[in-house]
């Protein structure tokens, strides 16, 4: 899927420049010497200026769409090489039952032998 995706992709590149470089530009007589008198019989009678802008727009937008399915491809690969797993969320809290003592501002001390570490009242 990942190769259809780069063919796509190099295919509307190449097809978007030579379609940006067919267009002349606002105020510019650069389409003379590509027969601009005669578009608009070829493309109609609004000229070739609709259709062009239309399809281009168009074409950058799959070329849009194919970058983004692109990197996201790339995404995936990088994180699969690397034997990164998705990130995962943390787990809530847990309650202690444990008792806090009067006046501690420590939270409760854990029993003697559980393995975790003890804090003393006043630190």
């Amino acid at each position: 899927m990942e190769k259809l995706v780069l063919v796509v992709h190099v295919l509307v590149a190449v097809v978007m420049i030579a379609l940006i470089l067919l267009q002349q530009g606002k105020g510019a007589e650069a389409g003379a010497s590509f027969g601009a008198g005669a578009s608009g019989t070829v493309f109609g009678s609004a000229g070739s200026a609709g259709f062009l802008t239309k399809f281009t727009a168009g074409l950058a937008l799959v070329f849009f769409i194919t970058s983004l399915g692109l990197a996201v491809y790339a995404k995936n690969a990088s994180l699969a090489d690397a034997g990164v797993q998705a990130p995962v969320l943390p787990a809530a809290p847990v309650q202690s039952s444990l008792p806090t003592l009067p006046g501690s501002p420590v939270a409760p001390m854990a029993p003697a032998g559980s393995g975790l570490p003890v804090v003393p009242a006043g630190q």
